[in-house]
């Protein structure tokens, strides 16, 4: 048997992420009053007020540099800008081979 629904996560903004998150790390909020209140997973909620809190000395030493949830946006958005331009340098390389043995 196919299972005819297909769970679809939704998306949030950047600005509803980092609201969210502030509720919790700077509201007093519990992770789960908060989803509760906003009416989206713990676990979601979870991943976005570890996005944003400011990494201590201790877990700096242990862990890659953190991003927060803007720095996360920013980058999956220049690493879509980047596929985008090799894929148009590629076509331009392929006319370039194209229009020289054209010229000929």
């Amino acid at each position: 048997m196919t299972n005819d629904k297909t769970h679809k996560r939704p998306k949030y903004s950047q600005e509803f992420k980092q609201g969210a998150s502030k509720l919790v790390l700077e509201k007093g909020y519990s992770q789960q009053q908060a989803a509760d209140h906003l009416g989206i997973s713990q676990s979601a909620l979870g991943r976005w007020v570890r996005a944003e809190r400011k990494p201590s000395g201790k877990e700096s030493a242990t862990k890659k540099s953190c991003l927060n949830l803007a720095d996360q946006d920013e980058l999956i958005r220049l690493r879509k800008e980047n596929e985008q331009l090799r894929m148009e340098r590629e076509i331009l390389k392929k006319a370039a081979v194209f229009f020289a043995k054209e010229a000929e």
